[in-house]
């Protein structure tokens, strides 16, 4: 369901008041039987400022930001583990996936690692498996995250049925050359540059501990 905008009236103030004012000082006008030199200048005046409040208004129209559209993700909460997983490693995956799911925009996510997945976590997709796709396969050979915005309007969405069936955006974080942190979120062009750093340092941490319980 899509969450309303809250700023959606404070943008249409200015038109509202500018357009209102307008109105009354053509009433104004029209009802007065002598004009005067003095109400003149104050119509024309008042007819710069009705114009400048309802520029404004359409300028925020167009400059301010407005929220994101958020939906309720498909599917049902779960926390799944690799049940072979030495404990420094689950202890591990449970702080990150609580900090990311907690923190940021994310409602589902999958770690996947050397072919297998350690956790799903979060809102959880119908296929438990991951298979790579050529988005994944383009992050695990480049080392560089892949910040899918908007997921519907990529025809590569198809590779992340792992997700949740109406995930609107996709971070696919690497986990050294071996894995990656995929998470998806309720809501498009929602990740900020600031999560995107805290996410790749969350991912280069787990890289650490798996590279000295996971071999």
């Amino acid at each position: 369901m899509a969450k309303a905008d809250p700023n959606r009236v404070l943008r249409l103030l200015p038109i509202v008041v500018g357009g209102l004012a307008g109105l009354l000082l053509l009433v104004n006008r029209l009802l007065t039987p002598q004009l005067l030199d003095s109400q003149a200048r104050s119509d024309a005046l008042g007819v710069i400022l009705s114009a400048v409040l309802i520029l404004t208004g359409l300028l925020w129209q167009q400059v301010q930001p407005r929220s994101p559209d958020a939906v309720t993700l498909t599917g049902k909460e779960g926390f799944e583990l690799a049940p072979t997983l030495p404990e420094p490693v689950k202890i591990e995956l449970a702080w990150a996936s609580h900090l990311l799911l907690t923190n940021t925009v994310t409602r589902s996510l999958v770690v996947w690692y050397e072919g297998k997945v350690l956790l799903r976590r979060g809102i959880l997709g119908a296929n438990p498996e991951v298979k790579i796709g050529p988005i994944l396969q383009r992050v695990l050979e480049k080392q560089r995250a892949v910040y899918l915005v908007a997921l519907k309007i990529y025809p590569g969405k198809i590779e992340f049925d792992y997700l949740p069936e109406n995930t609107q955006g996709v971070i696919c974080q690497p986990i050294g050359k071996q894995g990656a942190l995929i998470l998806g979120a309720n809501a498009p062009r929602s990740y900020t540059k600031q999560d995107e750093t805290w996410i790749a340092g969350i991912a280069e941490k787990l890289d650490v501990t798996f590279s000295n319980y996971l071999h």
